[in-house]
């Protein structure tokens, strides 16, 4: 049998061209185009409709707590103190610590902003935000905690918070973004981690011993405020005309 013989009919058949295949393979390419589609509507929106929110900071925290849990009630409290400090506080929309960012902000002065993911379980948005976006595509929604962030707030959560979390870390390291601060609440929660980091990565060399400064541990809302404003104490919160010109190209 010689080459030509191996290969699927449709690849080698003059009278359908290289490019010909069965009809089911159309359709699912012809859905697959409609998808991208659909996903550049997702950034076209969500752009548009956050064009004016700035400064914000971002909150990232697990949806499974309770309004009970201490983690929930320091997390409104933060919230509320950067909404009444003037910034928008942008949270993933849903219950748990993000429900408390919002519900903080909601009752501030500032936007209280819910980017939902629609999921098939543990996604409900809470019912205090000023702006609510949903999203079908995590890394659209993604993409706008990152675009509209003047700093970020990690409260203690799951994989989905450790995601976020690894994500802005990687970006700031790595340059694609502004280095803004990340700030992480819950040192007994957090210094786990950070002691893997120190005595996993940096000793085997897969980062540097500098890249942990990119994080600080915080948990007085009064200070995780005061470190955001000294980080643009010589500066605006928008972006610089470099740091835009990176945003750009996220």
């Amino acid at each position: 049998m010689n080459e030509k013989e191996k290969l699927p009919k449709a690849q080698f058949d003059g009278s359908k061209g290289l490019n010909s295949a069965p009809p089911r393979q159309t359709a699912t390419s012809a859905r697959e185009a409609w998808r991208v589609f659909g996903i550049m509507s997702e950034f076209v929106e969500a752009t548009e409709r956050l064009a004016t929110v700035r400064p914000a900071v971002s909150i990232f925290g697990s949806a499974r707590l309770a309004p009970d849990s201490s983690y929930y009630q320091l997390t409104e409290k933060i919230a509320r103190q950067l909404s009444d400090a003037g910034f928008s506080v942008v949270s993933g929309g849903g219950p748990g610590v993000m429900e408390a960012a919002n519900k903080g902000a909601f009752e501030g002065k500032s936007l209280s902003i819910g980017l939902n993911i629609q999921l098939p379980h543990e996604q409900q948005a809470n019912r205090y935000q000023d702006i609510s976006q949903s999203f079908r595509h995590f890394f659209a929604r993604k993409y706008m905690f990152v675009k509209v962030a003047a700093a970020y707030v990690v409260m203690p959560g799951g994989f989905g918070t450790l995601d976020e979390l690894l994500e802005a870390l990687t970006l700031i390291q790595t340059g694609k973004t502004p280095k803004i601060p990340l700030i992480l609440v819950g040192t007994e929660f957090w210094s786990g981690l950070l002691d893997w980091f120190r005595e996993n990565l940096v000793r085997e060399k897969m980062i540097n011993i500098e890249d942990l400064d990119l994080i600080q541990i915080i948990d007085d809302p009064d200070q995780v405020v005061a470190a955001i404003f000294d980080h643009y104490e010589t500066r605006g919160f928008g972006p610089l005309p470099e740091e835009h010109e990176l945003l750009l190209n996220l």
